[in-house]
């Protein structure tokens, strides 16, 4: 049982009122467990409690904030209650805002290779990120697949368009020929969703896929166990067979 997302901060009547959102993101524990949840996975109180370095009592407070405000929703499983981010709008939101941020120091060999994993590949909500993700878009550039850009992540054009909230700017559209590549892959496009839409990947700097292209292909990919989740992590590791098929089949040679 999902329970419906509460009434979001801003509502009709006056211009949208950023500053209640930025005051939530703003917490150092709120963030981080929106960005354990940034993967697109539900996980229990439990678990963000550990992420986010605080208390449970402390970690409840901060889920019922973020689930009023319509940034999570909660999923009932018997006894248990697990958390998710509301939608995809959220997912974006926060892959925007690492985009912006600076980089947080890495005091540590494990927070090093912490970072490390992120940058080579991690899930952005329901779709593949970092650099096996912006080259699995390149490579469907390249291929003909999609069209309508280039993959290039031009701030200075992005600042002058209104249209900028992220996969709304740049009209990338699936060819024929990259529908036929999806089937004959055996990638399933969800319903209800647009085909092709993009996040600026905020460590590389360039676009990755999203919309229901991005969805597709992450599913194909751990189905294949190309690549796998790694436990208690938004990074993503490329298996020797994964290796393997991203060059033979996407022409991505491996990415340590």
């Amino acid at each position: 049982m999902v329970s419906a997302p509460a009434q979001r901060l801003s509502r009709p009547g006056g211009d949208a009122d950023i500053a209640a959102v930025g005051a939530l993101v703003a917490d150092p524990s709120r963030a981080r467990i929106l960005l354990a949840l940034d993967d697109g996975r539900a996980l229990p109180a439990t678990r963000l409690a550990a992420e986010a370095g605080v208390s449970a009592a402390t970690t409840s407070n901060h889920l019922r904030k973020l689930a009023d405000a319509g940034l999570l929703i909660v999923e009932a499983h018997g006894r248990h209650r697990y958390y998710r981010l509301a939608g995809p709008d959220v997912g974006r939101l926060i892959e925007a805002l690492q985009q912006l941020a600076p980089a947080a120091p890495v005091r540590s060999l494990r927070e090093g290779a912490r970072a490390q994993a992120l940058r080579r590949a991690r899930t952005c909500y329901d779709h593949l990120a970092g650099q096996v993700g912006v080259a699995l878009m390149a490579a469907m550039l390249q291929r003909g697949y999609v069209t309508g850009g280039d993959g290039t992540f031009r701030p200075e054009t992005a600042s002058r368009d209104k249209r900028i909230g992220y996969g709304h700017d740049i009209d990338y559209q699936l060819t024929p020929e990259g529908q036929v590549f999806l089937t004959e892959f055996g990638v399933q496009l969800p319903p209800r969703c647009p085909v092709v839409r993009y996040c600026v990947d905020w460590s590389e700097q360039r676009h990755h896929l999203a919309g229901g292209l991005g969805r597709g292909l992450l599913r194909r990919l751990l189905d294949l166990d190309w690549i796998r989740r790694i436990p208690a992590a938004r990074a993503v590791r490329i298996t020797d067979t994964g290796h393997a098929g991203l060059n033979t089949t996407f022409g991505i040679p491996p990415i340590q």
